[in-house]
């Protein structure tokens, strides 16, 4: 599933749980509120601390296959954030081993957020992941944009029979957000609102939709994103996996790919607390494994209030597809049935043939008549539904739903100083143990590059600098309390 670690609130001190009830305008207490939040949740959970080194290259980043010819990099991150005892998002990756598999399937990237009690939606996320992915490549002879959303159909048929199976799992579901990277350029399979978006050209384009309260509000055109009131959750979604026993499901694309183009899988955890602008300028200075990490930490440094997972994948030049790569099959594969229509149909008719035998020929003659709709019905479900198809070839969607700019400018590189320098007042302040040579060089660097105008320098320093010292706080704040006595108490 991707889970870093799990741990809840319960396990935190008095004063922090009583600082984190404390709302305060004061950007430095907020933030050093958060930091003592990761320190302490760490702590508790006896998570092994990572050296300072190790935050440049996180040896849990270098999972990544080599494909058959290198050329799209990605990595992964799934962090429990620091309000939530358990984590309930899951991701799959699953990337061609071969030429012909690359035309034929492309990379699959996907990002699932659950949702329910009694790690309901840690189940439901998971199941989504497992099931997708296997069944997305059983499905050779589908088109790669019908057979996404088929192995998304079936997989929400498991998570709502699972649900409705067991009292504790009733309602379970959870969001999917799929994205393919093919020949023919980059598909989207969507449910939910966790998110796909494209860096290009120094603009971020949100290439899903989100399925939300808010979100089908604008659409209908009934409000504005500045006129949102406050009163509106923006957390209640108005599609899932699960709950209900078919959904429906959002195709976007295929939008052509460039070398250079970035793609940003990532649930609300993330989405929430980071700016789209913040994210596209971030992710078009930063290699994957670097900018999956600053983002993690930018989240959790704003409160880190829920699961925060994120995949990012990065086109560095695209990989031909073969001169002979086989197209895909345009005749109808078998579609499965429910068992409740061949034992309907099995019924019909057995009974119309106990009702001639009996020589009931009136009652026969409905049943029979009944008995062929039911099988007329099973044998167009079975081989036909053409229609049902995405065309092949033909655009699908109205993405991107939303586009930015995203420029690496003065403006950006300040808000990072800023993070940078209530950072080091935090960790001045609560007296840690910091190596401050290797952070001052990282802070020095990004000021000498500031002041050259050498903006995109400016900001790989800084996010280096942001993330070192998050590591050394979760180390530092280990070994603090492993040489401490003080208890935890639950709230």
């Amino acid at each position: 599933m991707g889970r870093e670690y799990s741990g809840g609130r319960r396990n935190l001190p008095d004063r922090l749980r009583y600082a984190s009830r404390t709302k305060t305008a004061c950007e430095l207490k907020s933030l050093r509120r958060s930091i003592y939040i990761i320190g302490a949740v760490l702590s508790c959970l006896g998570r092994p601390a990572r050296s300072a080194d190790a935050i440049l290259h996180d040896p849990r980043m270098d999972n990544q296959p080599v494909t058959w010819d290198s050329g799209i990099k990605h990595a992964a991150i799934s962090d429990v954030g620091l309000r939530r005892s358990n984590n309930q998002d899951s991701f799959a990756v699953a990337l061609a081993g071969s030429p012909e598999f690359w035309a034929r399937r492309g990379h699959l990237f996907m990002v699932a957020d659950g949702m329910g009690a009694h790690a309901a939606g840690e189940l439901a996320s998971k199941m989504a992941t497992d099931s997708v992915p296997h069944t997305y490549h059983t499905l050779i002879e589908e088109p790669p944009a019908g057979a996404i959303r088929q192995a998304i159909e079936d997989a929400n048929g498991r998570i709502h029979t699972r649900g409705q199976a067991n009292l504790d799992f009733r309602g379970m579901g959870t969001t999917t957000s799929a994205l393919l990277l093919m020949p023919e350029g980059a598909i989207v399979a969507h449910v939910g609102d966790s998110r796909v978006y494209r860096v290009r050209d120094s603009r971020i384009d949100q290439l899903s939709f989100d399925h939300s309260l808010v979100w089908e509000m604008m659409a209908a055109g009934k409000i504005r994103e500045q006129e949102v009131p406050s009163y509106i959750p923006k957390n209640i979604i108005t599609r899932s996996l699960g709950p209900a026993p078919q959904v429906e499901i959002d195709l976007e694309g295929p939008f052509p790919l460039a070398p250079g183009d970035t793609f940003l899988l990532c649930s609300d955890g993330l989405s929430g607390q980071v700016s789209d602008e913040e994210l596209g300028a971030l992710l078009s200075v930063l290699p994957p494994q670097e900018s999956a990490q600053t983002l993690v930490d930018l989240a959790n440094l704003r409160g880190g209030p829920d699961n925060i997972t994120v995949i990012v994948v990065r086109v560095d030049k695209i990989p031909p597809a073969p001169a002979t790569a086989p197209l895909p099959a345009r005749r109808n594969a078998a579609k499965p049935i429910h068992p409740i229509a061949w034992v309907a149909l099995g019924v019909l008719s057995l009974a119309t043939l106990l009702l001639l035998f009996t020589h009931r020929q009136e009652v026969a003659l409905f049943t029979g008549l009944f008995a062929l709709i039911a099988a007329a019905a099973v044998i167009v479900r079975r081989f036909g539904g053409a229609g049902d198809r995405p065309p092949i070839g033909q655009r699908l969607g109205k993405g991107p739903h939303v586009s930015k700019p995203c420029p690496t400018n003065n403006d950006f590189v300040d808000k990072l100083a800023k993070v940078v320098v209530q950072l080091r007042e935090a960790a001045t302040e609560e007296n840690w143990s910091i190596d401050w040579t290797r952070f001052n060089t990282f802070d020095s660097r990004a000021i000498a590059a500031a002041e050259r105008k050498d903006y995109l320098e400016a900001v790989r320093e800084y996010a280096h600098a942001i993330s070192f010292m998050m590591a050394e706080i979760r180390g530092q704040r280990r070994k603090k309390n492993s040489s401490s006595s003080v208890g935890f108490e639950g709230t």
